[in-house]
């Protein structure tokens, strides 16, 4: 049965659909010549040899609906995340390939029509376009069309994160096409330098100027540009991107291991316990909550599998994508607040998925997480066991009680109401929703990690 994908409603070029849960690519007739062009050219070849693009498969039908010019089949990607879930090397990097395949393109008189954040996927660390339809052809003299949207999806946030607070980025989540640049201009305050007084408050104090006089797209027509000149902004922009780092930014949990109260033994105790946890459920897709800087998660992907690591600090994600950038782990180190996980969002609620609509994970890892839980957002025992049950099929979680010093931290300045929160009333409400496979005490801790398979098939 095929079953279109929502998402791809707005682009009259093709259509993705999945059947047999094998994700396609429609290719309409009304842009066979751009997608020729594309091919024949050899911008293709490059753009896949140089990791900048997703490859495909053609994929030959004798069924072809009639708009159809053909159909091809995309490479896999394991999992689809968004600009908003990022951390700040992943939205550099993400936007980096974006000009990048815009000033390759070029050469082949191509360009991307769009340059949609959403359009960025990651693949063992690698950022890559993944909409091969966001081709067209190079007019002379005609400026980019796409430079509104790459400023609003990746300079405006990128700038934001650097200059003001790096959290900023999670307006990307209210704005689903990108910041508003009037408004990215008002919380710079004046900040950013030479790349955002062009790119940010000239280009939002333009828009607004011609927003309401009828003036902007006649302006936008008439508006010439040469080829050098065309190069040289793109040239100019990669540059000013490359430049962008963050400086001095200090986070909650970015120095989480520096200061763990884990002894040298503890930590070779723990590593033992989720390597022998993981060996026994033999997971192929991971989600670990709470990763930090991911070295629980190279346990689980040195087994073959394939994990997803999200973090609530933005700093911790930073240095894990960084790590996975340089090792070709198959990690994806995410941002994620378990509390206010990505919502359902975009038009009827279904052009960007919720994180549990996208994947479901085979194995869950909860590692020194419950008492931030329980403890600092309030969340009962039993709420957690039952959702972790509906998300995963094993879980590997340790528990933390109270005599531990990180849980007396969060104790100290306020009243302790979480009388159900022991290691006795953790194992009962968990066991309504899982069977308990195996548990074992970290060495020279107060600490227990259990391996647990849902109940629930």
């Amino acid at each position: 049965m095929r079953t279109i994908e929502f998402s791809s409603f707005r682009d009259p070029a093709g259509v993705v659909f999945r059947q047999h849960d094998v994700l396609y690519r429609q290719v309409n007739r009304c842009y066979q010549k751009q997608f020729d062009s594309l091919m024949e050219s050899g911008l293709y070849a490059k753009l896949v040899d140089r990791n900048l693009l997703i490859s495909h498969e053609d994929f030959p039908s004798d069924k072809l609906p009639p708009e159809a010019a053909c159909i091809i089949r995309p490479a896999r990607v394991p999992f689809i995340s968004y600009p908003y879930e990022w951390s700040f090397g992943q939205l550099k990097d993400a936007a980096l390939t974006t000009l990048k395949i815009q000033r390759l393109a070029i050469d082949y008189s191509m360009i991307l029509k769009d340059a949609s954040a959403y359009n960025i996927q990651f693949v063992v660390g690698t950022a890559m376009l993944i909409d091969t339809l966001s081709f067209d052809f190079y007019e002379e003299g005609s400026p980019w069309i796409a430079y509104g949207q790459f400023c609003r999806h990746f300079l405006a946030p990128l700038l934001l994160m650097v200059y003001t607070d790096i959290r900023l980025s999670q307006l990307l989540r209210i704005y689903i096409d990108g910041l508003p640049l009037d408004l990215a201009s008002k919380l710079l305050k004046g900040k950013g330098g030479l790349t955002a007084k062009q790119h940010i408050h000239w280009h939002a104090r333009l828009s607004n100027k011609h927003a309401q006089d009828g003036k902007r797209e006649k302006q936008l027509k008439t508006y010439r540009i040469k080829k050098f000149s065309y190069i040289a902004m793109i040239d100019s922009m990669i540059r000013a991107v490359e430049k962008l780092e963050l400086k001095g930014v200090q986070t909650e949990w970015g120095e989480y291991y520096e200061h763990s109260n884990y002894s040298d033994k503890a930590s070779i105790s723990k590593v033992h316990i989720v390597s022998e946890y993981i060996e026994k459920a033999k997971p192929q897709i991971v989600w670990d909550f709470g990763a930090n800087d991911g070295r629980y998660s190279r346990i689980a992907s040195k087994s073959g599998a394939g994990v997803v690591a999200y973090d609530i600090d933005p700093i911790a994600v930073e240095r894990n994508y960084q790590a996975v950038k340089s090792s070709g782990e198959n990690i994806l180190p995410l941002i994620m607040d378990l509390t206010n996980p990505s919502p359902a969002i975009g038009f009827a609620n279904k052009e960007r998925l919720s994180i549990f609509d996208r994947q479901k994970a085979d194995c869950i890892m909860a590692l020194a997480l419950i008492h931030h839980l329980a403890i600092s957002n309030n969340l009962p025992l039993i709420k957690i066991a039952d959702w972790f049950s509906d998300i995963c099929e094993y879980l590997i979680i340790e528990f933390v009680p109270k005599d531990d010093s990180q849980v007396m931290t969060l104790l100290a300045t306020r009243e302790d109401i979480f009388s159900q929160y022991t290691k006795e009333g953790f194992e009962k409400a968990f066991s309504v929703y899982f069977t308990l496979i195996r548990s074992l005490p970290v060495a020279e801790s107060y600490r227990t990690i259990y391996l647990y398979k849902t109940i629930r098939q």
